[in-house]
């Protein structure tokens, strides 16, 4: 994926906190499949802690946006419950992250899981994930803008390649990705 050409992959660069294994994975899991809520609000000072040590990375962002889970996802909206977390503690407000409840990115129609699928089936998910999408704010807002595109893994990169491109399709002048965690393969 990252060897395709901007154009193709939507997205100008991809960074991970760290790699996708070991205790790291199991806590993903206990928050994203498991719903422990505590989980959120230490990826969100990763997140955060992340920001403010990559400030070249950061430069020229003017939107923090999760790539959402549906609004009846359970047992919670994981990527939204990070991002709220990560409002909360970027106290100074030093990032364009949306106040919890104000996400700009929304999915409000349920999507097949690309979890535990083929590659086709990942990108044909990701496809139908994308297309559910809703900008939430003015959508003048998005001419033109940096996005920094926020999601728990990296797998496949045919999710964040999807919605990078709807974004682009949409105005926004360049999509960047951070993730917490990367499979050690994905590329």
């Amino acid at each position: 994926m990252c060897a395709l050409p901007e154009a193709e992959r939507g997205f100008s660069r991809v960074d991970a906190v760290a790699m996708y294994s070991g205790a790291l994975r199991d806590k993903i899991h206990k928050l994203k499949y498991g719903g422990k809520t505590g989980w959120a609000m230490v990826f969100g000072r990763l997140l955060v802690g992340w920001m403010e040590s990559h400030p070249d990375e950061m430069e020229g962002v003017d939107y923090v946006v999760g790539n959402p889970s549906h609004t009846g996802r359970e047992p919670l909206q994981h990527i939204e419950a990070i991002l709220d977390a990560a409002h909360t503690e970027d106290v100074t407000r030093a990032f364009p992250l949306s106040p919890p409840g104000g996400h700009r990115l929304v999915k409000h129609a349920e999507t097949p899981r690309s979890a535990n699928r083929t590659l086709e089936e990942k990108r044909a998910a990701a496809t139908a994930h994308a297309a559910s999408l809703t900008w939430t704010g003015d959508p003048s807002d998005i001419k033109g803008a940096t996005i920094l595109l926020v999601d728990d893994v990296f797998t496949s990169g045919s999710q964040l390649q999807q919605v990078a491109l709807r974004l682009r399709s949409t105005g926004a002048a360049e999509v960047r990705g951070l993730v917490l965690a990367r499979v050690p393969w994905s590329g």
